[in-house]
């Protein structure tokens, strides 16, 4: 994820979507990768990422730094946008994969009516209602982890039930892993 500095917005008009979305393919061209789920928000944006080949940095910085200079251009300023670098998690897929879209897919909850109308989510592809606005796009994983390819109503309903375990209620500082104790021990981390 990253956010604009300052909290500003970093994406304006449809234009700016649009531009965001076509640099993730541009990147899934040179880097093998497909995406989980995303959120772009006016001032920051999600993509939970499945990197096959290890080249998050470089995925990123294809992405981010490309975005730049569409936005620096079209605005006619420079400098930096966004807040930092970027912030990657590292999860267990088994354990979090699930939460994490789940998460991701509210994040305009507070913006928009229904979640099934927010266009720069993938959330709206995930219940069949449009299609897919990148093809690097994988929502296969995540329902078959949740048993429900066969019924999509259920996945709605995941999403939608406010839960209280939430990975991301008040937390302001997210961990940079998140896993069980067996899978940080296999990645050689103490806890």
């Amino acid at each position: 994820m990253n956010r604009g500095r300052n909290k500003e917005d970093v994406f304006y008009k449809k234009k700016d979507f649009e531009t965001f979305l076509y640099l993730i393919e541009e990147a899934n061209q040179k880097f093998q990768f497909s995406i989980h789920s995303f959120c772009l928000m006016s001032n920051h944006y999600h993509l939970l990422i499945e990197d096959i080949d290890g080249n998050l940095s470089e995925i990123m910085h294809h992405i981010n730094r490309n975005y730049v200079e569409f936005y620096n251009k079209s605005k006619g300023c420079d400098g930096s946008l966004f807040k930092s670098r970027f912030k990657s998690i590292l999860i267990d897929k088994d354990e979090y994969l699930v939460d994490l879209t789940r998460y991701i897919h509210r994040n305009p909850i507070n913006l928009v009516g229904d979640l099934k109308s927010y266009k720069w989510s993938s959330y709206p592809y995930y219940l069949g209602l449009s299609k897919s606005l990148i093809s690097c796009f994988n929502k296969d994983k995540t329902l078959k982890m949740l048993g429900y390819k066969a019924d999509i109503s259920k996945y709605e309903r995941f999403v939608m039930h406010d839960r209280d375990v939430d990975i991301y209620k008040k937390r302001k500082n997210l961990p940079s892993i998140l896993a069980n104790n067996e899978f940080r021990k296999n990645l050689h981390i103490q806890k």
